[in-house]
Order: C-alpha cells, then structure tokens, then sequence
C-alpha cells in the first residue's frame, strides 16, 4: 500500500515493503521479551477487527482499552480503529471511579484490559481480558482472516484520548483518523526512518507514546516497548536491543541520569536521536545528557493532546536552535501568539472534546472565531523567529502584584551547578498573595547545598520576588500518571512539611 492510499489510522503498514522486517519488541506480555514482524503485527491487527464485528459492533462504536503496554495493547489500537470503530484508550493509574468515569462518558461498548484492571471496570461493560483463559480470553477473542480496513469519513473520529483530569474531570479529546495519519506523513516527511529502532515507555494512553508507535509502524522500523516506566529497565533496554531513538519526557531522562552506576557500565553508542517534550526542558538536564550521550542530537519539542506534535520544526534559514527552544513554527502550522498564550490552526488538531455542551459545567470551546486551537500556554519569541514555552497560562499566579510562572523559576534553580531538577509551587500568604516553594533533587555525586544557599543564587540571578521562600531537598521528585512531575502530590508534601514546621495550615491555590 503507498503513502498516498492510506486512510485509516489502523491502517499505517506499508505493504509495499518488507513484511518479515522486525515491527515490535514486546517486554509487557506474559513472557519478554516477545518478537513480531510486520506481518504479524498485520494477521493480529486484522483478527482484532474481525473479532470485533464477530460480536455485533458497528461502526463509530467506542471500545476502551486499559492496560499496561504490552503488544496486544497496539494490536487493539489498530484493529479497533481498523474495523471503523473508536479506540479509547484509558489511563490505567486512574482510580476506578474516575476509570468507569471514562466508559461512561465514552459510552463505551465494549472494553480490552490486562488482568491487573479487570476488576476496575464496571461489572455490565462486555470485555475480553488479555491475559485470561476461556471464552473472555484474547485468544478465544481473535477472528483470523483477512480483513479490509474500513475507510473513514473526513472527519470521522479514530479515538478519543481523556486529559489527565487534573483540573475537574477528565475530557474526551476527539481525533480524526485524518488528523493523525496527517501526522505521521509530516512527522517522516522524506526521512528513511526505516532502520530505526525507538524506545517507547511512557504509557499508550498518552499521545507521546501513541503518536511514536504510528510514527514507528508507518515508517517501518521497528519499536521496543516496555510495559511502563522504570529507569534500570529503560537504560538495560537501550543497550540489550539496540535502541536508537528515544523520545520521554523530561523527568524520565532525569531519573534515569540518577542511576548513576548503572549508566557508568552501559553502553549507549546506539543512540542517535532524543526527543524530549511534555514537559519544560533545563540546561542542567542537558548538559548531563550531553556527558552520558556525547553524540546524540537532542530536541525539544512540543505538542499537545489536543493540537498534535506537528507544531515547531527547525528554522528555514537553517540557524541553529537555540537549547531551550521548541523550535521555529512548523510551515504546515498557522501559529500565532495573543496575550503570550499560544494558537495555531494545522489539520492535526482535535475536532474537539467529547460531549462538551452535555458536560456540567460545559466545556467551553477552546477555539477561536477564526479556527485557531487556544493552548493556554505562554511563550515568548526570539529575534530570530524560535520560541520558548514558558508555562501553562493556569499555572502563573501572583506574588505582591507580580506574575510568576513555575518553569521559569524551576529553569533559574537549574542553572546552578548542583541543582539535577526542580518543581515550583505557590503556597498561599497573607502579604503578598502567594510565595514560591521549591522541591529540589541534587546532581549525582554533587556537592552538598543548603537552602539558604541555593535562595542566595536566586537572588543574585533573579527578580527577587522570585525566588522560593522554601526549598526541600528530595532523592526524587513523584511522577503523575503521564510521567511528568506530580504537582499534586508536591502540594500536598510541602503542606505536611510547613504543618510540621508551623504547626498550623496553609492552603493551597486550587483549594
């Protein structure tokens, strides 16, 4: 099948090419690690859409999927939306009344899930369990045969991806097949990304791991997938299998960068390319990158749920980006900056969220009159055309009539010699409105440093009104259920630290 015949997103495999070639290495199933070719992902893919249909399901139907990653996770993806229906996937770490949260307001019909969440998920939904024996199995599930992918609609929607929900409930993100298939043909433009071999942790219900399993299947490489995230996991997979791109979020890298021993001993010579985003990246992170990884070329990226990751790109005139860049805007992206916040219209955008005028409160729409998709994050641009994301539009608060934005403070904690990583947040006063806090990790190996040192540097390189009134030295800073930073979790750790200390309560800004 060519490029240009291409319409279904359960449909990327390149039929033209070699179908013995090596599609995926499974280190999430029963035994690990387990090999697939291309051919076998295409016979599994299409036993899904078949066993789908086998039991009554029509067209534009939702089927949720909850699982860790493991190889029968893609093999639903792409059979569910192969057959014309709506894959959704489902944040597993979520509790289970924010799980069934999303079967309901998905109106699911159906579900696939590993053991671990079986019991999660509401008792009257249909589902087939990876790993059980009998009838509810996956195996007795699969219809094997050919099958012919439906073709889409234009706007037909692929699958529904719910946020985090870290502000309210969750919200279904609606993605046409045309949006991510748009995608995957820019993201490999004329690149022969065939002998590539990418590494994929973070969680498939996140668009970071998604949007790189279709970029790895429509480029026919090969992908190594790990069922989560676990740092001695992640460094022993790049050298035992030879993995030569890496895309993570920013405190991935770091906790892997903390085992230090480990990283002394393995080799990474196969690594060529590292795509960070999701996350604001620091100069510290990559200069400790660039010790372990001397060769590797480094970007950082951005992208969101709703807007895809076809956003920045490199500058026309070829200068080079700057390292706290996210590049210069896309030439198949309209971006466009009001107020500091974000906007930009290109075809990989959400069609948009689920149900929104039947929510309570409604969904306000995240559009402009004229079509542009509003981020709510705020950047600044250089004299050259790069920007810079700076933070979310939410997350600035104001300390004695002045705006701060965490990252930047996080970005200033950085820059000193010792400081590994740092998260900011605002904590309530009586004065001033609300005071920064910072939880900071140290560098392996690295000097000892003290509070009242690390608020000097602050101050010395810094607004002072920016600088953390308190900083609590951590061994690592708790991740949220996309891999990034755990704010929640911090507020609720410097609460139980100041209470401790003050003997009364501070409230926070969202309580």
């Amino acid at each position: 099948m060519s490029v240009e015949r291409i319409h279904n997103l359960g449909d990327l495999i390149r039929r033209e090419m070699d179908q013995s070639q090596l599609a995926l290495i499974d280190l999430g199933g029963p035994v690990s690690p387990r090999h697939f070719s291309y051919a076998d992902l295409d016979e599994r893919v299409n036993a899904v859409a078949r066993g789908l249909l086998k039991r009554g399901l029509k067209a534009g139907q939702r089927v949720s999927i909850v699982s860790a990653n493991r190889a029968e996770y893609l093999f639903c993806h792409f059979g569910i939306m192969r057959a014309g229906l709506v894959s959704v996937p489902v944040n597993f770490k979520f509790p289970p009344a924010l799980i069934e949260f999303v079967a309901r307001d998905s109106d699911a019909a159906f579900v696939f899930c590993d053991s671990a969440r079986a019991e999660q998920l509401p008792e009257d939904l249909p589902k087939v369990v990876f790993d059980a024996a009998g009838s509810n199995g996956f195996d007795s599930f699969l219809d094997s045969g050919p099958f012919e992918a439906v073709r889409p609609g234009p706007e037909a929607p692929g699958m529904f991806l719910y946020t985090s929900g870290s502000t309210g409930k969750p919200k279904g993100v609606v993605l046409s097949h045309h949006s991510h298939i748009w995608v995957s043909k820019t993201r490999l433009g004329k690149n022969d990304f065939s002998a590539q071999r990418f590494l994929i942790a973070a969680p498939l219900y996140h668009m970071n791991a998604l949007s790189l399993a279709n970029l790895s299947v429509f480029a026919h490489a090969s992908m190594v997938m790990l069922p989560q995230f676990d740092a001695k996991n992640y460094i022993r997979a790049i050298e035992d299998y030879q993995c030569t791109w890496l895309t993570a979020v920013p405190p991935m890298i770091a906790m892997m960068l903390q085992e230090k021993d480990l990283v002394a001993r393995t080799n990474f010579a196969t690594v060529q390319h590292l795509r960070m985003g999701s996350a604001p990246v620091s100069n510290s992170l990559v200069n400790s990158i660039r010790e372990v990884l001397p060769n590797v070329k480094i970007t950082n990226a951005y992208g969101t749920t709703e807007g895809g990751p076809v956003v920045f790109g490199p500058h026309p005139d070829g200068r080079a980006q700057p390292l706290l860049s996210v590049g210069y805007p896309h030439p198949a992206a309209q971006i466009r900056l009001a107020d500091g916040v974000l906007q930009m219209k290109s075809p990989g955008v959400m069609l948009g969220y689920h149900k929104a005028d039947s929510r309570e409160p409604k969904l306000s729409a995240p559009f402009t009159e004229d079509g542009f998709y509003v981020t709510g994050d705020i950047f600044r641009v250089d004299e050259h055309g790069f920007y810079f994301f700076l933070g979310r539009a939410d997350d600035m608060f104001v300390s004695g009539g002045e705006n701060i934005y965490p990252s930047e403070v996080e970005r200033l904690l950085e820059t000193h010699s010792s400081v590994q990583q740092a998260a900011v947040l605002p904590l309530e006063d009586n004065i001033k409105g609300y005071k920064p806090a910072a939880f900071v990790v140290l560098k392996p190996g690295s000097d000892l440093l003290t509070e009242d040192v690390l608020k000097q540097y602050c101050l010395k390189h810094a607004p002072a009104y920016q600088h953390p009134r308190w900083i609590w030295f951590v061994e690592a800073l708790p991740l949220a259920s996309t891999n990034k930073i755990d704010k929640a979790r911090l507020k609720t750790m410097a609460f139980e630290r100041l209470e401790a200390v003050l003997g009364n309560t501070l409230r926070l800004p969202d309580e």
